[in-house]
């Protein structure tokens, strides 16, 4: 490639940058392939003439300590770009699957697990608007050995070769049987893959950049449409919350104290448990406004170690995390192992507000039901304890407590005129929520209704849920 050529390629490059900016399109390359195949150089290569201010290059290879304590895809989610800016992997959730697997951090099912979860991530991103483009640098035994040797004698580049490149030479055949059958599984229409044997430097920089270029001028000019995926997954009975009794789940004040003096003295020692065999636990509260879900919360947050917990308040997605896939602002908030995770409000907000309100698509919301079911699998396959409790009140119950806050001047911060709002589409809500609870009452992480006309009776039972969904783990 002569010096023309390449200047016309990053000249191209750069025009991108602006295309994807105009387009609100945000662009995700992935370089995997063989230690020694050059990914780095022509990383190098393709970035020189791009604005540094929207794009982000990552180095995967080494998890940090904190990394190690999430589930899987993370540390992957967790760098995903806003729109209209790229993120550049040197290497990604392939190099870390099959690593592990070959290194046998992993069982076979487990790796197979990762792969699955892989392709869903993977066609999860593309259907939430990302364009993702990944390339395989290949390159033959000899000819690894040879650039590691190269690389090992040279004082100045010796730290680059790591143990895990001379082991990955070593089991060459190994690697290359695994590669080519992930490369297989992952190849799909959203995200396919850009193989090229990495023996000539110019032609893998030429190769990438016109992939590029060609990719993101398809993804512009084309739109994709994403498919609603059939519900694979094995779920528990759901009954509508207008079948749900209320008015005999009541608690005298006597009963009330006696049985949360107890019940929060054992979850205090089961959290003791939970981080002494580092599993993890997420809580997620969804419900009717005024319903008690504060209340709720602050019961089980009292009995546990302040070290080893946090309540996220969700709110409505700030300017940059609207820019993100919607699930991004909740992986960021995912515990480490042995720490407990408490949602004021989850991620079910996008097939019930954001339904509603139009802040979505119905395509939008109609995959979500699948694209959280995969989210939360992907958290019990980590190891997590997934709670999901939908606090229920009855019609009159909300109005009784609106009117209360009103009134009182001390709380009339928790009442406002959006509250009053969603009140008036009561009956559109519980439909999207019966449709919601019907389609997400997974066996892996089901949900729990807590009976809330009497908010000492819902929070009794919620203590008692969660310890024993915890002593079942246990």
């Amino acid at each position: 490639m002569g010096k023309i050529e390449k200047e016309q390629y990053r000249s191209e490059l750069a025009k991108r940058q602006q295309m994807i900016k105009d387009a609100s399109l945000p662009v995700v390359v992935v370089l995997e392939g063989w230690g020694a195949s050059g990914k780095g150089s022509v990383i190098g290569s393709i970035i020189k003439y791009m604005d540094p201010r929207f794009f982000k290059v990552y180095n995967m290879d080494a998890k940090s300590e904190e990394e190690m304590r999430r589930p899987f895809l993370y540390r992957h989610a967790a760098r995903l770009p806003k729109i209209g800016q790229f993120a550049i992997f040197d290497g990604g959730w392939m190099d870390e699957a099959t690593k592990s697997y070959l290194g046998k951090e992993i069982s076979a099912k487990q790796y197979e697990g990762r792969v699955e979860s892989i392709r869903c991530f993977e066609r999860q991103l593309r259907d939430n608007g990302y364009l993702v483009i990944k390339f395989f640098l290949d390159i033959d035994k000899k000819t690894q050995k040879e650039r590691l040797d190269a690389l090992r004698n040279n004082k100045n580049t010796s730290w680059r070769v790591s143990k895990e490149d001379l082991w990955q030479n070593k089991n060459y055949d190994k690697f290359k049987k695994v590669y080519r059958e992930y490369i297989k599984a992952t190849d799909t229409p959203a995200c396919p893959w850009h193989e090229i044997k990495s023996t000539d430097k110019d032609d893998v920089e030429r190769f990438i950049a016109s992939t590029i270029i060609s990719s993101i001028d398809s993804a512009i000019n084309e739109k994709w449409v994403p498919e609603i995926p059939e519900n694979r997954f094995e779920m528990n009975e759901s009954q509508p919350l207008s079948t749900i009794t209320l008015e005999d789940k009541v608690l005298t004040d006597e009963e009330y104290r006696a049985k949360l003096k107890k019940l929060q003295k054992e979850l205090g020692k089961l959290h003791n448990k939970l981080y002494e065999k580092k599993i993890p636990l997420i809580i997620a509260y969804e419900g009717w406004d005024a319903a008690g879900k504060g209340g709720n919360i602050k019961r089980i947050a009292s009995a546990l170690d302040p070290r080893g917990y946090e309540v996220f308040p969700i709110a409505s997605p700030t300017p940059d995390e609207k820019q993100r896939h919607f699930l991004w602002r909740f992986y960021n908030r995912l515990p480490k192992t042995g720490h407990i995770a408490i949602f004021d409000r989850t991620w079910y907000g996008r097939v019930m507000v954001e339904r509603l309100e139009g802040y979505c698509s119905e395509n939008d919301w109609q995959r979500a039901y699948n694209e959280m079911n995969e989210f939360e699998r992907d958290l019990t396959d980590w190891g997590a304890i997934v709670i999901k409790f939908w606090v229920q009140i009855d019609n009159a119950t909300q109005l009784e407590r609106f009117t209360l806050r009103q009134n009182t001047p001390e709380k009339q911060w928790k009442i406002t005129d959006e509250d009053w709002r969603n009140r008036e589409k009561w009956d559109l809500y519980e439909g999207a929520i019966n449709e919601m609870i019907a389609k997400t009452n997974t066996k892996a992480a089901p949900w729990f209704i807590l009976e809330s006309n009497d908010k000492k009776y819902a929070r009794i039972k919620a203590l008692e849920t969660v310890i024993a969904e915890i002593k079942k783990r246990l």
